[in-house]
């Protein structure tokens, strides 16, 4: 499986695993507000009456503060360029039953991924972010 590439100079990413409940559920919040801004999507999630809204809020809520503390860009500057949603593993449990017997009982989980993209910073070459630099010599002409 080949690892996607991640511009750091431009995206943050922020992760959340474990979220007890099923990744259908997310999807249906998840696909609302892909590909918008922070701000719109912000009001899009307080506004939504289903309960999958809150995790995805304070995730969002993270990822924009993990922007403005590691790229020093504004939250309001901040686009939603990718979203995930993957299924987890189950958390098993037994309910007890008549004649001492048990239901097993499982609940899903799942696993959310947030890329916040800045819309004013253009990302950098190749050259610049391996040398830090670029001089006319490297480029060639």
């Amino acid at each position: 499986m080949k690892k996607k590439r991640f511009n750091s100079d431009i995206e943050v990413q922020a992760f959340a695993r474990h979220i007890c409940m099923s990744a259908h559920k997310m999807r249906r919040v998840i696909d609302q507000i892909r590909g918008r801004s922070y701000e719109q999507t912000l009001m899009i999630l307080e506004l939504m009456p289903y309960r999958a809204s809150y995790p995805i809020f304070r995730l969002i809520y993270s990822a924009a503060a993990n922007a403005s503390k590691t790229m020093g860009s504004k939250e309001a500057d901040s686009l939603i360029s990718k979203a995930e949603v993957n299924e987890g593993t189950f958390i098993k449990k037994l309910k007890p039953r008549a004649r001492g017997r048990s239901y097993p009982i499982k609940k899903p989980t799942c696993h959310i991924i947030i890329v916040l993209k800045d819309k004013s910073k253009k990302p950098k070459s190749f050259l610049e972010r391996k040398y830090g630099f670029v001089d006319k010599y490297m480029i060639g002409k």
